[in-house]
């Protein structure tokens, strides 16, 4: 074995390549961006491995189900609000099963970091009855994702490894063992019998029992998982799962009067729950997300004759990341107190970076919307959310990827006037076509800004499906009329003819299209960098 120093979202990239996938999908979005990244710079001496950007998530899950079906092995990867739009395919893969083995890595963003919610993969995981590992380190990270992979194949089901954000981005040594060897569980397997695969109503009842009939050999898997530890010693107990047992073992350090159960799999090892329920009268459950745990061991009538404490009961936090402060004060152990920030520190909200194009667009639209005191400015997720702040004020909502659009096209069939919306050139092609569809077909009256700026900025520079004249081209193919589609350059020097272009828009009582096209500055950067390094031959 060797060691490497990796981030979580690396150790499940690094196990991945190792159990041998021919295919990594994925849509970038904080924190699992950098499973793909590092699966796409360490498999480009490979030509045998897939690893490019998906249009979306839903499509991800797709292309991945796609590669099970031919017989390989994949790994998509997407963050937990992600999984949202991918539900459809990840749901209904639990009744198709899979062929070659699919691993699904979500990463979770407690404390909200940079997403919309907090929502907990978990409940995702049981919905689909399907199997659910949960990491608590790097090194973890690792052994769970190639144990899911030969999992996946066992049970013929999709496994899920569940990551959160603190665990994504932080980095740690983890050990590595050879890759897996060309063989029948890694290599090409034949094809299924396709009426498993075809969830017409007859096929779908009978894989339906399939997948409940499969639940007792699932809850065995787990009550006999090695990675569920269970340590019976006094009567109160602690039961703790993924990351947060390392704040649970911080706190304890040096007390061996606790019982200890620490959770890896679901479904829950409901063998060792009830022997430390048994053993404690006191106990308290430590988890990163949701109280899924917790609500689960309550029932709905509680455990009588027992206490638990955990979120429920405000013990802990409900809400935002667990800290070792917060998991010692629930146990009632004496802990440092984190450092305080410096008094005369100032706080820094998140801004736009200094001469990037969305500024300029949002400068525009605030003119030209200056005589409009109820015009509405919907947007999208992307670096220009932060148009919501000061000094520009231009966005009015911002709820999921697409909906921009949609919302700006319900808006206007409720009289609202004027209607106006951005959204990026990666969230368009993400989920803004199909509401530009409907908008574009019944003239919807409002205007769209598509901000183009050829990459997906938010996340660190990706790749985008659609930009320049290939967008522009795709949008007259959406049914965007040629005379109200506009070009223009968000610049200073620009300005009064933007602001122009955006009044006469909002003045057609009909669909407009504006794209905004200009580099994000990192690009240019990025590409002036490039051009002027020497090549190899020229050295």
């Amino acid at each position: 074995m060797r060691t490497e120093l990796l981030l979580g979202d690396e150790a499940v990239a690094l196990a991945a390549i190792h159990a041998g996938i021919r295919g990594a999908f994925s849509y970038p979005g904080t924190p699992a961006t950098e499973i793909l990244e590092f699966v796409q710079e360490h498999s480009a001496e490979d030509g045998r491995i897939w690893a490019r950007w998906s249009a979306n998530e839903k499509v991800a899950y797709e292309e991945a189900l796609g590669m099970s079906y031919a017989g390989r092995r994949a790994l998509v990867s997407m963050k937990h609000v992600g999984l949202n739009v991918a539900a459809d395919p990840f749901i209904n893969s639990a009744l198709t099963g899979v062929n070659g083995a699919v691993v699904l890595a979500v990463a979770d963003d407690p404390g909200m970091h940079s997403s919309q919610n907090e929502q907990d993969s978990r409940f995702y995981g049981e919905f689909a009855q399907i199997p659910v590992l949960e990491p608590g380190n790097q090194q973890e990270a690792y052994d769970l994702t190639r144990e899911a992979f030969e999992l996946s194949e066992k049970f013929g089901l999709p496994v899920m490894i569940r990551l959160v954000t603190r665990l994504s981005h932080s980095r740690s040594n983890v050990r590595v063992s050879p890759p897996a060897p060309d063989s029948p569980g890694n290599g090409r397997l034949p094809l299924p019998d396709p009426n498993n695969w075809t969830l017409v109503p007859a096929n779908a009842r009978r894989r339906f029992r399939r997948l409940l009939g499969m639940q007792g050999a699932l809850r065995e898997w787990s009550n006999t998982s090695p990675h569920n530890r269970l340590s019976l010693v006094g009567r109160r107990g602690v039961i703790a799962s993924g990351l947060a047992y390392n704040y649970v073992r911080e706190a304890l350090a040096g007390r061996e009067d606790f019982s200890i159960l620490k959770v890896v799999t679901y479904p829950l090892p409901t063998d060792k729950l009830r022997a430390l329920v048994e053993h404690c009268d006191e106990i308290t459950v430590v988890e990163e997300g949701y109280p899924f745990i917790e609500s689960r061991l309550n029932g709905v009538l509680g455990l009588r004759g027992k206490v638990v404490h955990g979120k429920l009961d405000g013990k802990l936090p409900l809400d935002g990341e667990l800290t070792p402060e917060a998991v010692a004060a629930a146990l009632g152990q004496p802990m440092s107190a984190p450092i305080a920030p410096l008094p005369d520190l100032t706080g820094r909200p998140p801004a736009l970076c200094r001469g990037c194009p969305h500024g300029d667009t949002f400068k525009a639209i605030i003119d030209a919307t200056a005589a409009y005191p109820e015009a509405i400015l919907f947007s999208d997720i992307g670096c220009y959310t932060l148009g919501v702040l000061p000094p520009y004020k231009a966005v009015h909502s911002c709820v999921d990827m697409g909906a921009s659009i949609a919302m700006a096209h319900g808006a206007a069939r409720a009289g609202a006037y004027p209607v106006l919306c951005t959204i990026g050139d990666s969230t368009f092609t993400h989920s803004g076509m199909t509401p530009l569809i409907g908008a574009a077909r019944h003239d919807a009256d409002m205007t769209v800004f598509i901000l183009d700026n050829s990459t997906v900025a938010m996340t660190g520079g990706q790749e985008t499906m659609a930009a320049g004249q290939q967008l522009l081209d795709l949008l007259k193919g959406l049914g965007v009329r040629d005379e109200y589609l506009h070009v223009m350059e968000p610049l200073p020097k620009k300005h009064a003819d933007n602001v122009s272009l955006i009044a006469n828009a909002i003045r057609h009582r009909g669909l407009d299209v504006i794209v905004a096209q200009r580099e994000c500055i990192h690009v240019r950067r990025k590409a002036k960098a490039a051009a002027a390094t020497p090549t190899a031959s020229a050295t």
